[in-house]
């Protein structure tokens, strides 16, 4: 029996490596990017530059030539994400066009869904104690997620007759961390930077996270319920726990032995001129707070996930503060290769301890 064609973009990257290894038994994977050097066993690679028309337009014809004109579904990952705020243009370029070029090629297509990875963050924050449904206003707030509010928009002027469903995502970790921003966290608290201790908002306030394996599983029930679901449905998928800054910061201290934890709160005017200055050192390893970040230091994100529920019957199985030890595993046992695996630069004094203990080996 053929297999149904699953098209996955952004193939290369984490939540499309995990979707491609998921699915890869039960459909034939066929994963766009631009990188020409992914090859998998797992998946059929086609080349494709989501930013250009004529790549776009390509890459969906060799899909028609090997494939024919019919697709179980399509799991939109390709997306511009940075920090950093030099290229913002590109936000538009490769998120918001780059998902028009796609959803315009497919027209010709008999395609049974489209699923996009948008982000919980379109939301406005709540208070404390309230919590974010799919119906909560939008305010995003910096140029990633208003990307995706652009997209989202998008989609449904373009998608034709093609049922989409709108995944609003917290942020992914892994069993070996793989989360930029709990990275530097462990990272500050490791290295017993003065940083680690001070913080410009609320350490009562937090933001939801997503295991990786739960992500997954949410596409593949969306896959799977495809024929039940409404032509467009929006949906929140996340922990519908948070954990404060406050209480993430000391199960990372508890963990690596650290108690001499304590958190001070510091005026945002103090916090964004120490991120200024720490930006243009050359020798600071840990640049990743950027100053416009200060003024998001209070935002507060909870999730009710009753509609994912309800129409996927999903459910996380994972909470972050849960999954500390697991991330943290490794670098209590291999600490310059954590640090690698999380695209950390390691100070002076690791790499030399590492060195020596090889050397004694």
């Amino acid at each position: 029996m053929t297999k149904k064609v699953i098209l996955i973009t952004g193939s290369s990257g984490r939540i499309g490596k995990a979707c491609v290894h998921r699915l890869a038994d039960k459909y034939q994977v066929v994963g766009f990017d631009r990188k020409t050097t992914i090859h998998s066993k797992e998946m059929d690679h086609i080349t494709m530059d989501i930013s250009s028309d004529d790549s776009v337009h390509q890459a969906i014809a060799q899909v028609k030539e090997r494939y024919g004109n019919q697709i179980e579904s399509v799991i939109h990952l390709a997306a511009y994400y940075s920090f950093g705020d030099t290229h913002p243009e590109l936000y538009d370029k490769i998120t918001v066009q780059g998902t028009r070029r796609l959803l315009e090629n497919l027209q010709p297509f008999q395609v049974g869904q489209f699923i996009f990875s948008s982000t919980l963050l379109v939301h406005a924050p709540c208070k404390l104690g309230q919590k974010i449904n799919e119906d909560s206003p939008l305010e995003p707030k910096w140029d990633y997620p208003k990307s995706k509010v652009k997209t989202e928009e998008i989609i449904s002027q373009k998608r034709g007759n093609i049922p989409a469903v709108i995944m609003r995502i917290a942020g992914c970790y892994d069993d070996e961390c793989h989360s930029i921003p709990i990275a530097h966290n462990v990272q500050r608290i490791y290295e017993h930077e003065w940083e680690a201790h001070l913080y410009p908002g609320s350490v009562k306030h937090g933001n939801p996270f997503l295991h990786m394996s739960d992500m997954v599983d949410a596409i593949e029930l969306a896959i799977q319920k495809r024929t039940q679901l409404p032509p467009e449905l929006i949906v929140l998928i996340g922990e519908d726990k948070t954990a404060s800054y406050q209480q993430l910061q000391e199960h990372i201290s508890e963990i690596l032995n650290h108690t001499d934890y304590h958190v001070f709160r510091v005026p945002k005017w103090i916090a964004k001129e120490g991120a200024k200055i720490q930006s243009h050192l050359p020798f600071v390893s840990d640049n990743f707070i950027q100053p416009w970040m200060i003024d998001l230091a209070d935002d507060h994100y909870a999730l009710d996930i009753s509609r994912a529920k309800k129409t996927l019957g999903w459910s996380p199985k994972h909470f972050v503060l849960d999954q500390l030890p697991v991330m943290l595993s490794g670098l209590k046992t291999d600490p310059l290769a954590w640090y690698q695996t999380n695209e950390l630069e390691p100070p002076y004094w690791l790499v030399k301890a590492s060195e020596e203990a090889h050397l004694r080996r």
